[in-house]
């Protein structure tokens, strides 16, 4: 009889490590009354109903600091009251992004892994890309301080550096890269003197035009000064903390806070300043806003705080593109002024001076005049949303094509004299100013509810302007401008584009009026007007025939390289350039 051998036994094959939930590092917590208030970088929550919270999670806290969240779960019964209130507790935290999983086993002491536990939401995903990821620190001479002062930063996060000479970098710029997997992206930092930046994360190309537009507005490259080795730190800790998070596929740092001003959708750059020591991100427009690594255009503001929040951007002191509309020392009384002083460039002859019914109408206003006048002048019209530029376009081609104002049918006095805005501007204009004035208002044309309205000093002399869908709306918006001419200072007023009611579908959304207020309260006057905004330009472009003679720019524009440069970035931020040469209106 022959024995029989069994076959060894196969080895089972090794569990996988069992995914535990824990609570990110970092999180602190306040025990309140009759709950808890738990905040973390990445979210914040306050539970509140039972005086029995802060007792529940003195039983939790260990256990979700340490991993073991999932062992004491598993030794309840899944029905019990405790297990539900604790897994409601949990369902709260994950919510709020305050739980990270992780394997099974100890919490890792590295400080790169307890960085990616505290800022990824998904760890193990940023851990294996920067695992495949190698940082280069390139410079003019690799034994700069803000060269080695990158690289010390890349390397505790964790990334082999070499370094690279380039004998063509400034003294005072480095050019950090990262390599792996995905495409090459690298992040500028320089000092100029006593100020600094750090450029948000793109290619090579653009890094290089970026940092060179920072320098011509901060001034040319330059070592810190002596004493200034937490500055170079600070600037050289910040650009290698965005290239980490970008390499890993975590948020670049300039959108974790809440800082309003910041637009979301376009690159941050960081801007510092060595005394005092201080450091802020701002939104950069960048030059060459058309090339390939462009962010995608904003959509166009929908309300009047949006326009206003791009326009400050787009006007930052240090990194804007166009001067800040400010009331300065101008007076706001009787009506709100804002002027800019534009660049030599925009060829206007002096400050830009604006008025509106308020100053944030004034500012927008002044702005959209400075933007065209650098563009060009009167072959451009620049609006915060189509509608808005539409508006403006189509009332200054009103008047350009319904001829002189005395070949027109005058309107009855009594059909406007009694507006409430016009009883206060006029009031103002004559009585306060004690200008001598006439106002007359015309009908544009016979059938359609167009009104023209023309404040003259004199014969030869305008104050006001405006292209209106009422009578009484036309007046009040000549008479605006006639205060707003005057109250400027100017000896002889240029006379700007009517834009009058343009703005008001903008001011009026979102904006809530009482039930109580009439037309001499702004607030109504605007909404009203607002809704007769799209009325009106149906019939100005059937009057003028202008309607799709104002394609967007840059629609065969024969306009400078600089031009067509600052309507890129206008668009960029959301606002719309239209093409509007003389022989379209």
């Amino acid at each position: 009889m022959s024995a029989v051998t069994a076959a060894p036994a196969e080895p089972a094959p090794a569990a996988a490590p069992r995914t535990v939930r824990r609570l990110r590092p970092g999180v602190a917590v306040t025990p309140l009354r009759s709950g808890l208030h738990l905040r973390g970088r990445r979210g914040s929550v306050t539970l509140e109903g039972s005086t029995a919270l802060p007792s529940l999670w003195r039983l939790l806290e260990e256990p979700l600091r340490v991993g073991g969240v999932e062992d004491l779960l598993d030794g309840m019964e899944p029905d019990a009251p405790l297990r539900a209130a604790l897994d409601t507790l949990l369902g709260q935290l994950a919510a709020h992004d305050l739980l990270v999983a992780a394997p099974a086993g100890p919490a890792a002491a590295d400080p790169v892994a307890q960085w990616i536990a505290v800022t990824a939401q998904r760890p193990a995903a940023a851990a294996a890309a920067l695992a495949t990821t190698r940082a280069e620190v390139v410079a003019g001479a690799p034994d700069t301080p803000l060269a080695g002062a990158a690289g010390r930063a890349l390397a505790r996060g964790g990334l082999p550096v070499s370094y690279t000479v380039d004998p063509d970098l400034p003294a005072g710029r480095v050019l950090l890269y990262a390599h792996g997997a995905g495409p090459g992206r690298g992040v500028a930092a320089g000092l100029c003197g006593e100020r600094g930046y750090a450029t948000a994360p793109a290619s090579a190309a653009r890094l290089r035009s970026d940092a060179a537009a920072l320098e011509a507005r901060l001034g040319p490259p330059a070592p810190a000064p002596a004493g200034s080795t937490a500055f170079v730190s600070l600037l050289a800790g910040a650009a290698a903390h965005r290239l980490l998070c970008s390499a890993a596929g975590l948020p670049d740092p300039a959108h974790e806070g809440e800082d309003e001003r910041l637009l979301p959708g376009l690159p941050a750059v960081l801007l510092a300043d060595a005394r005092p020591l201080r450091a802020e991100y701002r939104t950069w427009p960048g030059p060459g806003r058309a090339d390939a690594d462009r962010p995608t255009d904003l959509a166009p503001a929908a309300t009047l705080g949006e326009a206003l929040r791009r326009m400050a951007a787009l006007c930052d002191a240090r990194c804007g593109v166009l001067p800040e509309p400010l009331p300065g020392d101008l007076r706001q009384l009787p009506v709100p002024l804002a002027a800019c002083e534009p660049p030599a460039t925009a060829q206007c002859g002096g400050s830009l001076v604006g008025g509106a019914p308020r100053l944030d109408l004034a500012r927008l206003e002044v702005f959209c005049r400075a933007a065209e006048l650098l563009l060009g002048g009167a072959a451009f019209t620049v609006g915060a949303n189509p509608g808005h530029a539409r508006g403006r376009a189509l009332r200054e081609a009103a008047v350009h094509r319904c001829g002189p104002p005395a070949g027109l049918p005058s309107v009855a006095e009594a059909r406007w004299a009694g507006h409430p805005q016009v009883r206060h501007w006029w009031t103002a204009l004559t009585g306060r100013l004690a200008v001598a004035a006439r106002l007359e208002v015309f009908r544009a044309a016979p059938g359609e509810e167009v009104y023209r309205a023309v404040v003259r000093r004199s014969a030869s002399v305008v104050l006001g302007d405006a292209v209106e869908a009422t009578p009484g709306d036309a007046a009040a918006h000549a008479a605006l401008a006639a205060v707003a001419a005057v109250s400027a200072g100017a000896p002889t007023p240029v006379r700007t584009p009517p834009s009058g009611g343009a703005v008001a579908p903008l001011a009026s959304a979102g904006a809530q009026t009482a039930a109580w207020e009439d037309c001499g309260w702004t607030g109504r006057w605007l909404a009203d007007t607002a809704g007769r905004e799209e009325e009106l330009q149906d019939a100005l472009h059937r009057l003028t025939g202008a309607g799709a003679a104002f394609p967007a720019f840059p629609a065969r524009a024969p306009v400078p390289h600089r031009a067509r440069q600052l309507a890129d970035t206008l668009r960029a931020f959301g606002f719309t350039v239209l093409y509007t040469p003389g022989e379209a209106r």
